[in-house]
Formats: C-alpha cells, structure tokens, sequence
C-alpha cells in the first residue's frame, strides 16, 4: 500500500510566493502542489486562511531541506 498522506509544507501570504516555493521543490524533484480558496486566483482577497504549500509526508523532511538552503542547485557552484 502506498502512503498518500499530504501535509502542509507552509501557509504563505500570497499564490505567487507558494508558487515559486512549489517551483523550487519541484525543481528538486518533490511533489508539491499549491491549495489556495481564492477562486482560481480571480479572488485574491478570499485568501484569508493563507495560501498553503502542500507534499507527500514522506518528502517533508527533504522539502523543509530545500526551502532551508540544503538544497544546491549547483547553479552558482564552480
């Protein structure tokens, strides 16, 4: 049986920061997806509860990592 559990990685403020955030784990190959009640992003103000950044509960770990800086992309290493 496989483990489906989805937790909340992070609540942000706004869809275009959980977004990036979202970006940057999938970047690293982490599941992520964004959860927010704004209507599709039409409503911005029905935003109220945060906009949440959600993974698999067995890619937490790693994904907190990467939102630390553990993460390196090796882009700006020589």
């Amino acid at each position: 049986m496989v483990d489906r559990e989805i937790v909340t990685l992070a609540v942000v403020d706004s869809r275009i920061e959980a977004e990036l955030m979202a970006g940057l784990l999938r970047s690293h190959g982490v599941s992520a997806v964004v959860s927010a009640d704004d209507v599709g992003g039409q409503e911005p103000q029905l935003q109220r509860q945060g906009v949440r950044v959600l993974v698999p509960a067995a890619e937490e770990a790693y994904a907190r990592e990467i939102l630390a800086g553990g993460g390196s992309t090796g882009l700006l290493e020589g």
